[in-house]
Parts: structure tokens; C-alpha cells; sequence
């Protein structure tokens, strides 16, 4: 069975003569890696969208479910068909929309109908790519919502009242986990973590006390909400928090280490918002069917934040002090691990980090000064910063990209798409749908930011995948073999063709949960642009079940995505 790419037309199986006889006589100039890295585009997709996009998910039909909070106030778009929410305490009834569906492809939005406050949630797609979305505030906070995708219209929220969390989940972080469920920690005054959906087994408890997240919490500030969390290839949990860290075995309970404190005294977790990824996860060592994969290295990366008391500060006095400007690396899977530490081009709190498909990282919106919360940061980051994590010259992995004109600040949001691009929304430093209050407006706009090797000038070099064929049911399996069926326009023999999936992260709050890359072991090189046979993801720890967006990436540049189902 083959899985077609939703950005190509259907393509018939073309012989092998015809191929070659398509490709080109010469090979072309092709673009110094520097080249690349310093390019970069802003597109304006919708001047307004409805709503404020405080939280984002890339679903597996490239369509993107952007939602806020219910009770803003009326948004700028309308529920269809007469809908309301039927919320009784309500005056006037509210009849707009807290909600919309993005379609990628047509550039066009669906609302969709939220009953319950979904103020500052969290969220993760399941193993069948159902959106599962927890908590929020009031009415909202132990709440379980689900979106199931569909190819039509007929798809809206459920929300599962039937079921309900046994902890208020507000600015709580979730995290699929190898066995397929879902794990939520903490949230504003809680210390525990618990499950969906919840535990069959009568070893397994359903709500457990975290003490890490008591220890973490400064004083009037907290400075730990929306912890850090990455699933390690070992099984266990990375989770950060503050300025500590530990690894984590949820299913005894219990902190197998505590990592070294991340060193200057910066605050990374909200309010005083730092961002985080785990390093892609490379498997390439396994280069023959048969041949085992080991675990492979693990490394987390942190930036940004504020010094302890920017809160207050900014809250209370109007005193916007200067964010953080450094980033931490560590290699969590090393015996001895100890955080390495570099300088951003300038201060950053509040911004995303996000994976792209060549391994390199964007982070991107922010602002220099203060922290979050409503109208307490100053300045503005309008460029993105690349990050060149191979780059053996510390002094030359940051690069400044070109600036966008829209300040994203508190509740703005970022996520990859199936395509290669950065969308980008939200930014909602106001209560309410106030669009005169300053310094900063509520903002509804919808942009995109195109990498550089999104390029209009590199598009005769894109590589393009047609078919990934793997056996019986389709779906890509780990440590056994599929094939990648694509065109490389200018296929160079001695420049190798990468494979990667990366799992579509949930956004909020400048975290990416689940955000995931795995670079897969390829067993042969194409050598005509024509197929490649590619080992599946070493494990659950590895790659946890669920819809991947596959690309290939040859010279730096990266093809559209398919998407597979790993399990």
C-alpha cells in the first residue's frame, strides 16, 4: 500500500527509461550551505483569522486546528448554522467562534465550536492522530476534549464528559508515551501527573504526586508552569522546570537522577518563558537490515527566559528587565552529563523552537524585555534566529534572519508544516478582544515564514517523495524495512539523500510538546533519484506510535512531507 503526498498529484508508476531520460546533462550550482542558512521569507496568509491563536496543532490531512480561550469575550468570526455555545451563564449568548480549522492547501479556515474554557491547556495527539486536549480553567479545567480529522466537514470538537481528570490542568504540559497513553504534569498550584486515557492496571496508579514540581516553584512567581518534557530513548522522562531537571521513570514513580542546575540563574518555565527541544535523534548507524540499532544519544537544548523576579517586576512595577540571552546544551543520555552553555545574538524570552527537517533550529517571536503575562514585555523580536546545532564553531551556529513586521509576544504561537514552512499567529497582550488598548494590539493575523530553502530560486532542486511502500498495511514499522519511491531532480551521488520523521508538535506558551525528529537509517543510497530502502525507527522509546511527517532532505534542501503512521 502507498501513501501519496497531499502536495503532488496522483503519479502513475513511470519506467525507469523514461526517468533517466528525464534527468538532466549537467549537474547545477548548488547553493553553498551559508546560502541557505541566511534566506528566509515572510508571507502574510490572512489578515485576520477570527481569533487569537493561542494554541496550535498540525493534524495528519494537513489541516491545523488553532484555538484560544472561550471566555475572551466574542471573537471575530461566526459559528455556522446558528450555533451557540450553550453555556447558560452567558449574556448574550456567545455565537462566534473560539476555534478554527486551517486547510493548507486551500488557504482557507472552518470554524469549529468550543463548550469549555480552554484558557492556557494543553494537548497530544494520540496514536491514531485524534487530538486529545486537556484542561484550561474554570468550567475547562479538568476537562478532556478530542478532535478526530476528518476529509470533510463533518468533524468538530467532542468534548468527554464522561470522562474527567483528577487534577485541575492549567499550564500543564503532556507527552505521548511508548505505550500509546498520554501523560499530563503539573499545572498552576499542582504537583502531581496522571494519564490518559486512565490505567487498566491495578500497579499503575492513575494521579501521582511529583515533588520536583513543588521544589521548583519560586516563591509568588512559580516560574515552573508548563514544565519541559521529553521522552528519552531509554523510556524515562526528561522534565525540566525552573532552572532543574531530572530523568523521570513514571512507571515507579520515582527520580532515577537529577541533572546539574542549568548554570546563570535564569527562570526558563513560565512566566518567565524559555523554550525547549530535544535534539534530533539519529539512527543512521544502522545501515543494513539486520544490523541493531543502539540507543542514540539524547541531547536537550534550552533558550531564552528571564532572571528570577521578572514577573513581579514587570507585574507589579512596570519594570521590564532584560531576558535571558544564553542557551544550555546537555547530553541527558551521557554517564556524566553537564550543561554547555552559548550566546544568543540578543536577549529572547517567550519564543518558539522549532525543528526543521535539516535537523537545524528556528526560534522564532518573542520579546526582549520583561515576561509573560498580559502587557508585561517590551521590545519585540522581529528576526528569527537560526541555530546550526552541527556547526563546530560555537561563534558561528546563530544566524539572524530576515525580521517580520507583526509583534508576537504573549499567547503567540509557531508550528511546522507538512511543506517545510514556519506558521506563525496569535500575539493577544489584552483580556479581551480589545483592539485599541496598547502598547500592543490583540493580533488575528495569520503569517508564514518560508527557511531559506524554501527559496523561489532553489525550486528546480527539490527533491519530491511519490510513494513510501512498506508491507501489508501501509504503515511504517519499527526496525523493518520500507521503500521511499522519489524524484531527485539532480541526483549526486556523493552528496547522501537524508530520511527523517518528525511528529507534529502541540504549541502553546513557546513549547512544542511532542515536538520529535528522527533522522532513519537509510540501507542504500538512490543512485538515479528513483527509490531508497529506509529501516524503520528502532523502537516505541525511539519513535512512539503515531503520524509522522516524512521528508527527504538532499543538499540541504527538503522535500514536502508524507505523512506515515509509525507502529
Amino acid at each position: 500500500m502507498a501513501t501519496k503526498s497531499q502536495f503532488l498529484p496522483p503519479i502513475l508508476p513511470i519506467p525507469l527509461c523514461l526517468f533517466i531520460a528525464f534527468l538532466p546533462e549537467a549537474a547545477p550550482s548548488w547553493p553553498l550551505p551559508s546560502e541557505i542558512a541566511t534566506g528566509g521569507a515572510w508571507v502574510l496568509l490572512h489578515q485576520s483569522i477570527g481569533i487569537s491563536v493561542m494554541h496550535m496543532q498540525v493534524l495528519r490531512n494537513n489541516k491545523v486546528m488553532m484555538f484560544d480561550r472561550t471566555d475572551f469575550g466574542t471573537s471575530n468570526i461566526s459559528l455556522p448554522d446558528g450555533k451557540c455555545r450553550f453555556d447558560v451563564t452567558l449574556s448574550p449568548v456567545d455565537c462566534t467562534a473560539h476555534s478554527v480549522l486551517y486547510d493548507l492547501a486551500s488557504n482557507t479556515i472552518r470554524p469549529l465550536v468550543l463548550q469549555t474554557n480552554t484558557w492556557c491547556s494543553s494537548g497530544s495527539l494520540d496514536a491514531d492522530g485524534t487530538l486529545i486536549q486537556t484542561g484550561g480553567h474554570d468550567e475547562g479545567e479538568r476537562v478532556v476534549r478530542s478532535f478526530a480529522p476528518c476529509d470533510d466537514n463533518s468533524c468538530d470538537w467532542v468534548e468527554l464528559y464522561y470522562t474527567s481528570l483528577m487534577n485541575r490542568r492549567w499550564y500543564a504540559t503532556n507527552q505521548i508515551l511508548p505505550d500509546g497513553r498520554i501523560i499530563i504534569v503539573g499545572g498552576r498550584s499542582v504537583f502531581t501527573y496522571e494519564f490518559y486515557p486512565k490505567s487498566s492496571s491495578s500497579s499503575q496508579f492513575d494521579n501521582q504526586t511529583l515533588n520536583f514540581l513543588w521544589e521548583t516553584r519560586d516563591p509568588d512567581e512559580e516560574n515552573n508552569l508548563y514544565p519541559f518534557l521529553h521522552l528519552l530513548p531509554d523510556g524515562n522522562l526528561f522534565i525540566f522546570a525552573n532552572n532543574r531537571s531530572i530523568l523521570f521513570d513514571y512507571s515507579a514513580n520515582q527520580v532515577i537522577k537529577e541533572y546539574p542546575v542549568m548554570p546563570g540563574g535564569d527562570r526558563r518555565n513560565y512566566p518567565c518563558t524559555g523554550s525547549s527541544v530535544l535534539l534530533p535523534l539519529r539512527l543512521t548507524e544502522c545501515n543494513a537490515v539486520g544490523i541493531p540499532c543502539g540507543t542514540p544519544r539524547a541531547e536537550v537544548m534550552i533558550c531564552g527566559g528571564a532572571p528570577p523576579g521578572a514577573f513581579a517586576k514587570a507585574n507589579n512595577q512596570s519594570i521590564y528587565v532584560e531576558a535571558s540571552r544564553t542557551c544550555g546544551r546537555m547530553t541527558v543520555s551521557d554517564p556524566n552529563p553537564q550543561w554547555v552553555m552559548e550566546q544568543m545574538p540578543g536577549p529572547r524570552l517567550m519564543s518558539d523552537m522549532i525543528l526543521l527537517p535539516t535537523g537545524d533550529i528556528i526560534l522564532i517571536n518573542g520579546a526582549a524585555r520583561g515576561s509573560a503575562g498580559w502587557n508585561n514585555a517590551r521590545d519585540p523580536v522581529y528576526n528569527p534566529f537560526l541555530y546550526l546545532p552541527d556547526e563546530e564553531d560555537p561563534s558561528r551556529r546563530f544566524i539572524i534572519l530576515p525580521p517580520s513586521t507583526t509583534a508576537r509576544l504573549y499567547h503567540s504561537t509557531a508550528a511546522l508544516s507538512p511543506d517545510g514552512r514556519i506558521l506563525v499567529g496569535g500575539s493577544n497582550p489584552h483580556p479581551t478582544y480589545n483592539f485599541t488598548a496598547g502598547p500592543y494590539l490583540t493580533e488575528l493575523s495569520l503569517e508564514a515564514f518560508d527557511p531559506g530553502y524554501l527559496n523561489p530560486d532553489y525550486a528546480h532542486l527539490r527533491p519530491s517523495i511519490l510513494t513510501v511502500e512498506s508491507s501489508i498495511d501501509g504503515t511504517v514499522k519499527y526496525q523493518e524495512m520500507f521503500s521511499v519511491s522519489l524524484m531527485l531532480p539532480f541526483p549526486d551521488p556523493y552528496e547522501p539523500v537524508a530520511v527523517v520523521l518528525i511528529a507534529p508538535s502541540f504549541s502553546t506558551h513557546s513549547f512544542g510538546m511532542n515536538q520529535r525528529m528522527v533522522v532513519l537509517g537509510v540501507e542504500r543510497q538512490p543512485r538515479f533519484g528513483l527509490k531508497m530502502n529506509v529501516i524503520g525507527p528502532k523502537d516505541v522509546n525511539v519513535a512512539p506510535p503515531g503520524y509522522y511527517m516524512l521528508f527527504i532532505v538532499h543538499h540541504g534542501i527538503p522535500s514536502p512531507a508524507v505523512w506515515v503512521k509509525v507502529r
